[in-house]
């Protein structure tokens, strides 16, 4: 069973660690090596410190506990950020400890997000992901997620990569 809620300042390292290792397993064979290998948790956790002190900051961020309280999963979302048209909120990013991918870890805190989002009358739910990455495609298609047309490019060092804007509407 997972258990979702607010992160805390305390959560910091575990969200980093969550998160760098998360990026180096998902992207790996997609954005280049030398680009994951420069992750670090601590620069990372440095980021996410400074962030809890920004008073002005926007973004709601959760976390996935497991049965013995160790956190197992992130998720940041707010408003979406460009024009949107329709109230759009946006999942900025959302990170399971790779030896939890398909537990339901994500699951639980997408359904967080999209019961939160929907209290706050937001009326559908953007997210951007890298096209080559077909795993998280189909997890946010399994969630009701479909390709809308936009894309953008992410430079990852040397290399540039297509993202795809994927959107959903909330009940």
């Amino acid at each position: 069973m997972v258990r979702v809620r607010e992160m805390y300042e305390a959560d910091v390292d575990a969200v980093s660690a969550v998160r760098v290792r998360g990026w180096q397993s998902a992207y790996a064979g997609i954005v280049p090596q030398g680009y994951l290998d420069a992750m670090t948790v601590e620069s990372d956790a440095q980021r996410r410190r400074a962030w809890f002190a920004d008073p002005l900051r926007r973004s709601t961020e959760l976390v996935a506990l497991d049965d013995d309280g160790a956190l197992v999963g992130w998720i940041s979302c707010g408003p979406y950020r460009g024009p949107a048209g329709v109230r759009t909120g946006e999942v900025y990013a959302l990170y399971v400890r790779p030896d939890r991918i398909g537990g339901g870890v994500g699951r639980a805190l997408l359904g967080e997000v999209h019961a939160r989002l929907e209290a706050q009358q937001f009326r559908a739910l953007a997210l951007w992901v890298l096209g080559d990455n077909r795993q998280a495609r189909r997890f946010y298609e399994r969630a009701g997620f479909r390709p809308d047309g936009a894309t953008r490019e992410d430079g990852y060092g040397d290399v540039t990569l297509t993202e795809l804007r994927y959107r959903r509407p909330l009940p």
